[in-house]
Formats: C-alpha cells, sequence, structure tokens
C-alpha cells in the first residue's frame, strides 16, 4: 500500500470524505487492473488515439463542386482520461448543476455515473464501431490506435 492509499484511508476514518470520493481519489492515484491488462498479465496495448476519418466524393459549396474533400481528425485519448478523472474531484454539492446545464443544451448527462473504468470499457468499444452514410458519396471510419 503506498503512502498515498493510506491517507486516503486515514481521510475517510476520520469522516473528512466519503467512501465514494475516496474510491475516485484512489482511481486517480492507481490505474484499474483492466487498463494494464488484467489479472491474466497479459498486457493490452494502451489506446491512444481516437481517429475519425471522413472522405466525400463532392463538396458543394455556393451552388460549386470543390471537389472531394477529406478530414481526419485525431484525439488524443488521454485528454479525455484525464477530463473523466478531473470531473470526479467535481464536489457533490455541484453535480446537480452541472447536469441541469447540460439539460438544458439538450444534454441527457449524469455526471455520478460517469467512472474511469467506464471511459475505458467506452474506448475498447470502439474498436467494434461502424458508421454508415446513406449515400455513397461520403466514407466514414472512426477507429482507436
Amino acid at each position: 500500500m503506498t503512502e498515498n492509499q493510506k491517507k486516503i484511508l486515514e481521510m475517510v476514518a476520520d469522516k473528512k470524505i466519503t467512501v465514494d470520493e475516496a474510491y475516485r481519489l484512489m482511481s486517480l492515484i492507481q490505474p484499474s487492473p483492466d487498463a494494464a491488462g488484467g489479472a491474466s498479465g497479459e498486457r493490452k496495448p494502451l489506446t491512444k488515439y481516437i481517429r475519425v476519418i471522413v472522405d466525400t466524393e463532392h463538396h458543394w459549396e455556393n451552388g460549386y463542386d470543390k471537389g472531394p474533400q477529406h478530414v481526419n481528425i485525431r484525439v488524443p485519448v488521454a485528454l479525455i482520461r484525464a477530463g473523466v478523472k478531473l470531473a470526479s474531484l467535481i464536489p457533490p454539492e455541484a453535480y446537480n448543476e452541472v447536469d441541469e446545464k447540460m439539460k438544458n443544451r439538450s444534454i441527457p448527462f449524469d455526471l455520478r455515473n460517469m467512472k474511469p473504468e467506464n471511459v475505458e470499457e467506452l474506448i475498447q468499444s470502439l474498436n467494434d464501431l461502424e458508421v454508415d452514410i446513406n449515400g455513397a458519396q461520403e466514407k466514414v471510419r472512426v477507429y482507436t490506435e
């Protein structure tokens, strides 16, 4: 057990933080076993990027065909992981306000349900994602690397 883990447990014992807050803090200082390859010892390569590629045969602008277009977006997964970890530090009394603001923008979202281990599951499921566009003029690929 590390010194940081002991401090977190002491804060729970002294009732300075809740068990849920301690869990979130523990997840910040130690990666989950699933992310490191699980108990079997085999290490999965850690996903570094989410890639979105869009290719079109034609791009119309002001009634003129501007020819083929290519969009290549590469988002570092570390940015997403860090965002989730930072969100877990939001004080519980602020959850309702954040959730309400999201709902006002038509984004149904419950901040309490966002956990670091859920992000890893989402990232792994992107490997199986397929996007189909009606019409043969656009090709979209979403994958992790």
